[in-house]
């Protein structure tokens, strides 16, 4: 059976990263592949973003922070800060990668829900990268939104376990947005910004109290800010067996965790664009598997 929603992959997502970077990251090419070979979703689903533009980019990051980068000027504390040794290459990756989050949170108005293979991008901020972000895929997405009158109130809900800073600073004055960030308080980013709503959750935390605190999360900021657009970051790197993300939780409940967002979507009739964010269990199946667990529920809950 043939759904109808997008899922942004390209194989520049993977290819120009130094070859330390490139096993965690083999995820991005192993994700459709997996779900082609399940029958899950065929080739027509996918799409290759080209790269953004130099505008769409300067709704978000400074002009001068854009230009330094993509001039690869970045002093070099800025660019071990970034975790990458800076290329042309690595840059237009970065470039497809928001493109491809602004496109399918495009489709995501018609099919009510659209993916990015990869994407996450949340620890780059107005004028800095950080943890091997440097572009702010979702954020730059969510003005673009905004920029031309798309969306009005727009939600921002980001799972992975490390807090997204990067986004909660460039929103910070925003009304617009509300960024909800639950993520192990004792984790990078050791220098937390402030979201409109954050959790810290503590180390080895369970299944139970876990989903019991993402469902209230949830349920209260939804009735409270009553977003017309949602962003979720479905980091993978809650999993017991993530080597950084010193959390207790199954694989069960990784995809519960998914099922409980795409149910409150859909309940408040609001379409939703998914950045898969981080996941770096020592075994790329469990990585791909708990990955695919996303795009199987958002299957059997919206087609």
């Amino acid at each position: 059976m043939q759904y109808n929603f997008k899922i942004a992959y390209h194989p520049l997502y993977i290819h120009p990263l130094p070859p330390g970077h490139r096993f965690p990251m083999l995820k991005y090419e192993l994700i459709p592949e997996q779900l082609k070979y399940e029958g899950i979703i065929t080739d027509s689903n996918l799409v290759a973003p080209e790269k953004i533009s130099e505008d769409i980019i300067l709704l978000t990051h400074s002009r001068q922070y854009w230009r330094r980068l993509r001039d690869q000027q970045l002093t070099a504390a800025e660019e071990r800060r970034t975790g990458f040794k800076l290329s042309s290459r690595l840059i237009e990756r970065e470039m497809r990668i928001a493109q491809g989050t602004v496109e399918t949170s495009l489709s995501a108005m018609n099919d009510r829900v659209g993916f990015n293979v990869a994407g996450g991008t949340h620890h780059a901020g107005r004028d800095w990268g950080e943890g091997f972000c440097l572009l702010n895929d979702q954020a730059i997405a969510a003005n673009y939104l905004l920029y031309r009158s798309l969306a009005h109130r727009i939600l921002i809900i980001d799972l992975d376990v490390h807090q997204g800073n990067g986004t909660a600073e460039i929103f910070k004055d925003q009304p617009k947005v509300f960024t909800m960030s639950v993520h192990g308080q004792n984790n990078f980013p050791f220098r937390k910004e402030t979201s409109d709503l954050d959790i810290g959750l503590r180390d080895g935390i369970g299944d139970e109290e876990y989903l019991e605190i993402i469902s209230e999360a949830l349920e209260r900021t939804f009735e409270i800010f009553k977003p017309d657009f949602v962003f979720y970051l479905a980091g993978v790197d809650v999993l017991a067996t993530d080597k950084l993300g010193k959390m207790a939780l199954s694989i069960q409940a990784c995809n519960q965790r998914d099922r409980m967002v795409f149910e409150t979507c859909i309940r408040y009739k609001v379409s939703v664009q998914v950045s898969m964010g981080g996941g770096y269990s020592p075994g790329i199946k469990e990585i791909v598997q708990a990955h695919c667990n996303t795009y199987k529920t958002a299957i059997q809950l919206y087609f």
